[in-house]
């Protein structure tokens, strides 16, 4: 059942990147308020000076400057000249890929999955209109560490209708393949998909979740799939350790693109 809080809308991290602790780290903070600024700026803006930014959030320079480091790595801020400037959106490449479970284990590796939880909760505006249902029905969240040979390498979150799959906290075992589940168990058949992939950095919860530093770059693909009518199905955002994993993708001669593997990188 919803445990409360504020519901996720499929895009952003889960508990914005807040640890179940509640314990921030000083310069998160520091960076959760100039994603505010960022906001009201807009893009192309100049960023105060760093002695201004500390006096504003009562924070030290060096605290300042991490955070302003992270978003310039994420691609939030880009510098020009002798200053630094809100930068615009990200350019957006197709991309197409096999599931978690097929990928892994055609590189020889055991697949697994540790379940962080299962939750049903009303259904915010942005993931209602992903997921073509109405604002405030109900929708599943399911969370999920990856694992390769034990070794945790990724978070995964699952957005889907609990109309879809209204058994799933009953049948569902969550260290096995959701895929296997919708097509055997409920009969769905998987259609087309949206996927988008960017680097970014881990939050303070999903680092603590996935066992890296929080300054390790990861990989990020958001996906809404399509069952095989056409209907949108679910919302996915799955988070790669940036050290673990590459993704490829195969273009015919056509111009159409077939499914790529997630691979482990030669690091």
């Amino acid at each position: 059942m919803w445990s409360g809080g504020i519901p996720q809308d499929g895009n952003a991290p889960v508990r914005a990147g807040v640890p179940e602790h509640g314990r921030v780290p000083k310069y998160y903070a520091v960076k959760i308020r100039l994603d505010e600024l960022l906001a009201e700026l807009g893009e192309g803006e100049p960023l105060p000076a760093e002695r201004e930014l500390s006096e504003r959030f009562g924070a030290a320079r060096e605290t300042v400057r991490q955070a302003l480091r992270e978003l310039l790595l994420e691609g939030r801020l880009r510098r020009r000249g002798r200053g630094t400037v809100v930068a615009g959106p990200k350019l957006v490449q197709p991309l197409s890929l096999v599931s978690y479970t097929e990928g892994v284990r055609r590189q020889g590796l055991r697949p697994g999955r540790r379940l962080i939880g299962l939750e049903r909760y009303p259904c915010p505006p942005r993931l209602a209109a992903e997921l073509d249902v109405a604002r405030g029905d109900a929708v599943w969240h399911l969370e999920r560490v990856l694992l390769a040979d034990d070794e945790r390498v990724g978070l995964e979150s699952t957005y889907l209708a609990v109309a879809r799959a209204p058994r799933l906290d009953r049948e569902f075992d969550p260290d096995s393949s959701f895929y296997t589940y919708l097509r055997d168990e409920l009969g769905i058949v998987l259609g087309d998909t949206d996927e988008r992939l960017e680097t970014v950095l881990a939050t303070p919860r999903e680092a603590l979740l996935i066992g890296t530093p929080p300054a390790l770059p990861m990989l990020l693909i958001h996906r809404v799939s399509r069952d095989g009518t056409g209907r949108p199905l679910e919302r996915v955002r799955s988070l790669y350790r940036g050290d673990r994993f590459s993704f490829t993708t195969r273009v015919t001669g056509d111009g159409r693109r077939g499914g790529g593997i997630p691979g482990r990188s030669a690091g």
